[in-house]
């Protein structure tokens, strides 16, 4: 399982600030706000999206399940995002299961509501098309990180990519799960989880996860990290930061340094 170690509160999706006050009125209007826990199903495959949800403290991962059993993450949304967009994209059905990765808040409204403030055009349409397009980004990035790149380096990923959605730096989460999420093996987390705590960027004792060198994972991640951020910021122009940690500017010579001093392995 993962979730904050600490409780979150307050309401801040990042897809909503971008809104005019007058598309934030009409919206407010079929809106409320709801807690969602871990492990809770929004979507299964198939089935038809009657509500879809803008994330605050939550995170909703999209997984898909081979008809054999093994699971694999495509694509993490949290307060930077909309779950259920496909119905504004012509399917009325889920083609993913969408579950709840961490317990938190958000606003759940019908479809219906949604897609009539999306057939109004302005600013709303505009917003949603472009996260769309990050959205695409962020699945496309995650399928050719997993084929390519070393567990590492996915665990940076996919560490990273949290911390940007939640509001503080540590995380609970099984290796049973962590493995789900990344399409590998139990042993081959537990493998990279030590030698990304012998690095010195995270702690990690039974389940429980710290993160204690940002720029250091940021040196260590493959390139597909930064590839997902960018376009987001391109597309929206802001991504979301944790807001309990302090963001700085890192040179690229010490992003340099510190990615000779840990050299993970394959």
């Amino acid at each position: 399982m993962l979730k904050v170690a600490e409780a979150q509160t307050g309401l801040d999706n990042e897809l909503l600030g971008l809104l005019t006050p007058e598309e934030r009125a009409r919206l407010a209007g079929s809106t409320r706000q709801v807690t969602v826990d871990f492990g809770q199903v929004l979507y299964e495959p198939g089935v038809r999206i009657t509500h879809v949800y803008f994330p605050s403290t939550a995170v909703v991962s999209c997984l898909y399940t081979m008809h054999d059993g093994p699971t694999a993450e495509m694509a993490i949304i949290g307060r930077d995002g909309l779950v259920g967009i496909g119905t504004l994209l012509g399917s009325d059905a889920s083609s993913h299961r969408a579950m709840v990765q961490m317990g938190g808040t958000a606003l759940k409204l019908p479809a219906r509501a949604l897609q009539l403030e999306f057939a109004r055009g302005g600013q709303f349409q505009r917003v949603v098309l472009r996260y769309a397009q990050a959205l695409i980004g962020q699945i496309s990035q995650t399928a050719v990180c997993n084929c390519l790149h070393s567990m590492e380096q996915r665990l940076c990923r996919w560490l990273l990519l949290c911390h940007d959605r939640v509001a503080g730096p540590e995380l609970l989460m099984t290796q049973e799960y962590i493995a789900s999420v990344l399409g590998g093996r139990r042993e081959s987390v537990t493998v990279a989880a030590g030698r990304l705590q012998d690095a010195g960027l995270i702690q990690y004792s039974r389940g429980h996860i710290r993160l204690v060198d940002r720029a250091g994972l940021e040196a260590a991640v493959c390139e597909c990290y930064r590839v997902v951020r960018d376009e987001s910021e391109r597309l929206l122009g802001s991504f979301p930061r944790s807001s309990c940690v302090e963001q700085e500017v890192i040179p690229k010579q010490r992003i340099q340094n510190v990615a000779e001093r840990h050299q993970l392995g394959d």
